[in-house]
């Protein structure tokens, strides 16, 4: 309850500026649509001009004048110049109204006003809307309001917190969450819809003035820089366009749920189910299925908290698809580790983990992408619906995958004196590069805060943060790695730029186990990638690289297998190393 409450008082302030914001637009299209009847009657001027008020925001304008007028036979007098009242500097239409009007008051020249015949005392000079105003004012009306109104729906419509230690709930905590009462789940493919069109009304609606401020920059100053000013609207239609893909989408493929089997999902068991595409059935259509473990956490304090995602865990595999009711019905099982986190029901904590089903495919005409979030607990269960024929074919041709993956990796010779993996320079080289020049911005910007602005400790903690993410980043592209069955024994050498810095060797009589990490991270939106780097552990603990940039779990589960034929390695069967972690290692990749 009091969460909402502080919610509810969070929203109100930008729900009032809209409202206020919507009232001022109001008022000003009904006093243009009224006073198109008025009576123009010619007027004297005895004061006008504008004035100009400076403060901390700028400089603001206002238009002034004072005439007579007389009308059926009686004289008044009147001060309106304009629809909208008050300073503002929307354009140039209070300065230029205002010497227009003083000039013609220096001529001696009338004007004309107009008369609302109703109620003669009533007149005004410019009776035509400023679109811009009106434009301006329309950014707070939705932005403001439409963000206050939308943040009051969401605290009202929200459903009642549930009490985890409630009866009903014991031993089933993932019924806490109002989305996960059955094992059908709806994708967050409608909802990321509706995201796309606010962010990109949200951002058009502020930079819609920008044309006009750039426009007058260039025409009136000659400044070409403001040129620049027209990358906003132009990134405005870009994000109409990804919102209209994402209408597309949801269009053609529909709600596409999930239905779990096991439901929930099992952390030492199966994640499995089918999902419903409304789409005609196509043998030729591969559909690519991700799961992922993620961890959200809230980084950071007061105006710099931030919301971010780290993947702990994450496998692929191919769906089998076949024709059902609705179109296609796409089949998966993945066979998840023990040891990994359970979902949190309650997303309410600033940590929390959750599991994401991503579901992709490239088809003619609009893609299908789709993310799940669904409940996995450690209840070791598993499928016992699904089709076993449909699963191992599924297991099958993601494995012809994985392993054309590996291929594409590894650079695997024949010579008389063994087997060769080379890892070529280069094969990190977009990496490096984005790695590279965000390690020289901080690099440089060190070097200014010391040089420049004096900041040595701030300087020197940004100089040397940016050095070595350079550093770093240069390795990782210019780095290659050499692996070579020889005799009994498997020897690696680390180069860059072929120039030796590293040689390691180990006894194939030795070898333990492979263990695999995670060597790198990377998210789009929310979509995670994890790489993983495949090592040799021998009987004393000592580890060998075999390989790297391995992509989920499944792909660096076929490379150990990879090497493991290749090298001739075979693991120890049932022997698995102390303290060792299910979720970052496999013991028996020969099984």
């Amino acid at each position: 309850m009091k969460g909402r409450i502080l919610l509810c008082l969070f929203a109100l302030p930008f729900f009032g500026v809209g409202a206020w914001m919507g009232y001022s637009i109001a008022g000003h299209l009904n006093d243009a649509w009224r006073m198109q009847d008025w009576i123009p009657v010619a007027a004297t001027l005895t004061r006008a001009g504008y004035e100009s008020h400076a403060d901390d925001d700028g400089t603001t304008y206002e238009a002034y004048a004072q005439y007579t007028y007389t009308y059926e036979g009686r004289v008044y007098v009147g001060e309106r110049v304009a629809i909208a009242v008050g300073a503002d500097n929307i354009g140039d239409f209070q300065q230029e109204l205002g010497a227009r009007l003083s000039a013609a008051m220096a001529r001696r020249e009338t004007v004309t006003v107009y008369v609302n015949p109703a109620l003669p005392s009533e007149a005004i000079i410019d009776r035509s809307l400023r679109w811009g105003l009106l434009g301006f004012k329309s950014i707070f009306f939705f932005v403001f309001g439409g963000f206050g109104l939308g943040l009051l729906i969401f605290v009202f419509r929200a459903p009642k917190k549930k009490d985890p230690s409630a009866p009903e709930l014991t031993g089933r905590p993932w019924l806490v969450n109002d989305d996960w009462q059955t094992a059908t789940i709806r994708s967050s493919s409608k909802m990321a819809m509706w995201a796309a069109w606010g962010f990109a009304a949200f951002w058009n609606l502020i930079s819609a003035p920008l044309p006009f401020v750039v426009h007058r920059e260039l025409v009136g100053n000659g400044n070409a820089l403001a040129l620049i000013g027209l990358l906003f609207p132009i990134v405005g239609v870009g994000l109409v366009v990804w919102a209209v893909r994402r209408t597309r989408e949801w269009r053609r493929f529909g709600p596409a749920p999930v239905t779990l089997d096991p439901f929930p999902g099992a952390i030492g068991g199966h994640v499995g189910g089918t999902i419903d595409v409304n789409l005609p059935y196509d043998p030729s259509a591969k559909f690519s299925l991700t799961l992922t473990n993620v961890r959200s956490y809230v980084s950071g304090s007061g105006k710099k908290r931030r919301r971010r995602e780290s993947a702990e865990w994450q496998d692929a595999q191919v769906a089998h698809a076949t024709s059902g009711a609705r179109g296609t019905r796409l089949s998966f099982r993945f066979d998840v580790p023990p040891g990994l986190a359970e979902s949190d029901a309650d997303q309410s904590e600033d940590s929390y983990h959750l599991w994401r089903l991503g579901l992709q495919a490239e088809l003619p005409g609009a893609d299908i992408d789709r993310d799940y979030e669904i409940p996995v607990y450690a209840t070791g269960e598993e499928s016992s619906q699904l089709s076993g024929y449909a699963i191992e074919e599924a297991k099958s041709e993601q494995g012809r995958l994985d392993l054309d993956a590996i291929q594409e990796i590894v650079n695997l010779t024949h010579s008389a004196a063994g087997k060769s993996l080379y890892y070529p320079v280069g094969r990190n080289l977009l990496g490096g590069l984005m790695g590279l020049v965000v390690g020289s911005i901080f690099a440089i910007a060190g070097w200014f805060l010391t040089i420049h602005e004096g900041h040595t400790f701030f300087g020197g903690v940004f100089g040397l943060v940016g050095l070595l993410v350079a550093l770093s980043s240069l390795y990782v592209a210019l780095n290659s790695l050499e692996v070579v069955k020889q005799g009994s024994e498997i020897r690696t050498v680390r180069r860059i730029l072929g120039i030796p810095v590293s040689r390691r060797r180990m006894k194939i009589a030795d070898f333990f186990r492979f263990r695999k990490s995670a060597s790198s991270k990377s998210q789009s939106g929310s979509k995670h990638t994890i790489r993983y780097t495949i090592a040799a552990v021998d009987r004393s603990g000592e580890k060998l690289t075999l390989g790297e940039g391995f992509k989920g779990a499944g792909q660096a589960k076929a490379a150990m297998e990879f090497f493991s034929r290749e090298l001739g390695l075979t693991p120890a069967k049932n022997e698995p190393e102390p303290d060792a972690s299910y979720a970052d290692a496999d013991f028996l990749a020969a099984d």
